[in-house]
């Protein structure tokens, strides 16, 4: 038997939300409705989502807020719905750790697209006890003390298991297996975003900064920002 993976929905407007839970109902997945930030961060723990969908104007504790809570313990993935369209607000709720934004009213079908999106882009990172034995397999690339693997969505840096949200993992490992190369922020988008996103470029600005406050610049790689231009994976030899 098939497990279906879990939607936490968090919205204070009863017909959306129940809307929102209709559509992923039948698309097979299982959800769980709550009103208000506090009991999303309670019910977060106990249903244990594969994936949250989060309104940013919520009751007593707004979205914002709960997404940095969730933050603090899990890289599940958060896709912040809201009324609001302006470039601070998106700009802010990715900065906190949300993997994508949606602007209401939305498209029950792109709705339902963005969420197997990011989930097909999301695995968990588990612990390991000895991290240093591990060998990394699959599609990775590996410099001085980092180790970034997309096949199962991983980080080692230093051989400690650095948690971070697919798009992160996607532009660091881009960058990376392209050591020295310039790429524009248009470029970036597009490249990491694609057709999902409708963004500007200052997403990609977003993310760099967080990958940044992860990932501390090492004296044989950095994450360099090249002025006026984009930015690169700089390495000081381009062996890998």
């Amino acid at each position: 038997m098939i497990t279906k993976q879990k939607i936490l929905i968090v919205d204070d407007d009863v017909n959306i939300a129940e809307l929102i839970s209709l559509y992923l109902t039948k698309e097979c997945f299982d959800t769980l409705i709550v009103h208000d930030g506090e009991a999303a961060i309670q019910k977060f723990n106990t249903y244990q989502p594969n994936l949250v969908l989060l309104d940013l104007m919520l009751p007593g504790i707004d979205g914002y807020e709960v997404c940095r809570e969730i933050r603090k313990t899990s890289s599940v993935p958060i896709i912040m719905l809201s009324a609001k369209g302006e470039i601070f607000d998106k700009v802010l709720g990715l900065e906190l750790g949300a993997d994508d934004y949606v602007i209401k009213p939305f498209d029950s079908k792109e709705l339902v697209a963005r969420v197997r999106a990011v989930l097909r882009r999301f695995h968990p990172v588990v612990k390991e006890e000895e991290p240093e034995e591990v060998k990394p397999v699959g599609d990775f690339v590996t410099y001085p003390d980092l180790i970034i693997n997309q096949s199962n969505y991983s980080v080692q840096y230093y051989n400690e298991n650095i948690e971070m949200p697919p798009k992160e993992l996607e532009l660091l490992y881009f960058l990376a297996s392209n050591p020295n190369q310039v790429f524009t922020r248009e470029q970036l988008l597009d490249h990491i975003w694609g057709y999902e996103y409708f963004g500007d470029t200052r997403t990609v600005d977003v993310h760099i900064k967080r990958l940044r406050e992860k990932i501390k610049d090492h004296p044989q790689w950095s994450l360099s920002t090249v002025w006026g231009i984009g930015y690169k994976f700089e390495v000081k030899n381009a062996r890998r």
